[in-house]
């Protein structure tokens, strides 16, 4: 990995996932709404899954989902902190694991599933092309990750706080893969047939202090490696929730957070997957199908 792709302090993340699992229960409400949108993707996939790894296991939401399911046979839950790690052992099979050195052999799963864990990663492209190799031919990736539009409102206002109170500013909120984006990296980590779709997780809280206090009980909290190293001055937070509350607090006084997760399927090649047609081989015309009347380009196929 070359250092242009260091964007992130990987045991920094380590320790603060760490961190969180003794008060987690608090904070786990993110991962468990996100949890069961995983789970509710996958009931569109009829298969049976007789090995299956998930990736940012933590409290194991997503685990239970997908038991639950029937869909999966033998359930490997991974982390990237230890102490999840052994705290999902009482579930199954786990192991402590980087999901960018990923300690599974090629074509040995038959699918991959994760909840709110690839955003850490620094190589994302990287990470996907381990997974992509892991899996069998026609092995499933289903995973959601925080998208770009995720805390804007808390980036805007450490912005403008920073800017007043140091006279400069430094990275703050973490940056995360953006949803036009996200497809072509499933295409260039080797996935067939990848799809990707997103929503919004509409968060409300008294104040942005009781934001940044989820955030830490998360594990969620900036672990750029171009950040301010100092303590930050009390002052700055103070201004920032000034900020947050005059620019986006509604009617009631409560300020908004919005959590964007992006959602990759995408299968492992394999010979028996369908294929696009040829352009202008189709057998039937769609106007004939649609009731409707053709109108020509003046194009002709590969032309």
């Amino acid at each position: 990995m070359t250092d242009s792709m260091l964007v992130f302090d990987r045991s920094l993340v380590r320790r603060r996932r760490e961190r969180a699992v003794s008060n987690y229960a608090d904070f786990a409400f993110l991962e468990e709404s996100v949890a069961e949108r995983v789970a509710e993707r996958l009931e569109d996939v009829r298969r049976r899954f007789p090995l299956a790894l998930e990736l940012g296991a933590r409290s194991g939401a997503l685990g239970r989902h997908l038991r639950a399911s029937g869909r999966v046979d033998t359930l490997i839950q991974a982390d990237l902190a230890p102490g999840w790690a052994r705290a999902r052992a009482s579930d199954g099979p786990s192991v402590a694991a980087d999901e960018e050195f990923l300690p599974f052999a090629d074509n040995s799963l038959d699918a991959v599933f994760g909840a709110l864990s690839l955003h850490w990663v620094n190589d994302l492209p990287g990470a996907l092309s381990q997974i992509r190799r892991a899996l069998k031919p026609d092995g499933l990736l289903l995973v959601a990750l925080l998208g770009g539009d995720t805390l804007v409102e808390l980036r805007d206002a450490l912005f403008e706080a920073e800017s007043e109170v140091t006279g400069g500013v430094s990275p703050r909120v973490s940056p995360f893969a953006d949803l036009r984006d996200a497809g072509g990296l499933l295409q260039r980590a080797g996935f067939a047939l990848p799809v990707v779709d997103a929503d919004t997780i509409p968060v409300t809280y008294e104040t942005a202090f009781h934001l940044m206090r989820d955030l830490r009980g998360m594990g969620e909290t900036n672990a750029v490696l171009e950040r301010r190293k100092q303590p930050s001055r009390r002052a700055l937070f103070a201004r920032t929730a000034e900020i947050y509350a005059e620019r986006f607090a509604g009617s009631d006084g409560r300020v908004p957070a919005r959590f964007q997760v992006l959602y990759l399927t995408g299968w492992a090649p394999s010979a028996d997957q369908p294929k696009a047609l040829r352009p202008g081989s189709a057998a039937a015309r769609l106007a004939d199908a649609i009731g409707g009347a053709e109108v020509g380009t003046g194009e002709k196929p590969g032309g």
